[in-house]
């Protein structure tokens, strides 16, 4: 299940990032393609990613927070 956090690394920058969690019993061409799917219909980046010892992949996306400020809309 991922956790998703959000941080300012940089000034004028906000990114969303989420935690995942695979299994070893995942083949490496199955983990690229689920991660080019989340890039490409999510947005998402890789930002890191570590293998531990008993081979489950820690993987940490990003994508950047886009904030919508309102406009002013004068009715005539």
């Amino acid at each position: 299940m991922p956790a998703t956090l959000r941080r300012a690394p940089s000034r004028g920058v906000e990114w969303e990032f989420e935690k995942l969690t695979i299994a070893r019993d995942f083949s490496r061409n199955v983990v690229a393609k689920m991660l080019v799917d989340r890039a490409e219909h999510g947005g998402w980046e890789l930002d890191r990613v570590r293998v531990a010892p008993d081979g489950t992949r820690r993987v940490v996306l990003r994508r950047k927070i886009i904030r919508m400020r309102p406009t002013l809309y004068a009715a005539d």
